[in-house]
């Protein structure tokens, strides 16, 4: 039977991180560029609404023992009817890894073994906030995986197959979420 707890964690300048773990332990979850329920800065928007389209930095500790590599998710829940949007699904990042540096290329300085595979947009690599106009604040989650193993995910899995994998295998996981309208 696996322990599964559940916690809230509040970290600097009010930064909340909830966080879920099968060890009882809590991944913690930073970035320097998405304050967590704050409006995302236009570095994080898609250039076709007047962003910059580039990924967040991201930093993170604390993963559960038997971690072998980690993945990350950006999700709009609130896109297409509710249904969502991924915009962001990075996968094999080395165990021994403790960031993502911001602006990260589809294939350009990913850490040895990572992969992007295609967002929503049909593009690998990170895809950011471009809600319709008019359509409200949308919710971007950003979510940080602790995984068991590598995955046998490819660049042709398909963004929500993937985020699927992902929530049944983990070990644990912790997010952060921005918001964006326009």
């Amino acid at each position: 039977m696996v322990n599964r707890a559940l916690r809230l964690t509040v970290v600097g300048a009010g930064v909340v991180f909830v966080v879920w773990s099968s060890m009882g332990q809590a991944l913690q979850l930073q970035s320097t560029d998405i304050s967590n329920g704050g409006t995302l800065r236009l570095a994080q928007v898609h250039s076709r609404c007047g962003g910059d389209n580039r990924s967040p930095a991201l930093f993170w500790s604390d993963a559960p023992k038997g971690t072998e590599s980690f993945a990350v998710t950006m999700f709009d829940s609130d896109a297409n009817g509710g249904k969502g949007f991924w915009h962001w699904v990075i996968v094999n990042i080395p165990a021994t890894t403790q960031n993502l540096g911001a602006g990260l290329a589809p294939a350009a300085a990913l850490p040895n073994g990572a992969l992007q595979i295609a967002n929503d947009f049909g593009v690998s690599g990170f895809g950011g906030a471009c809600p319709p106009p008019g359509s409200g604040v949308h919710h971007y989650t950003v979510t940080l995986y602790a995984l068991p193993t590598r995955t046998a995910l490819d660049s042709n899995s398909g963004a929500s197959a993937a985020a699927s994998y992902l929530k049944l295998h983990a070990l644990a996981a912790a997010s952060v979420e921005g918001t964006y309208g326009r």
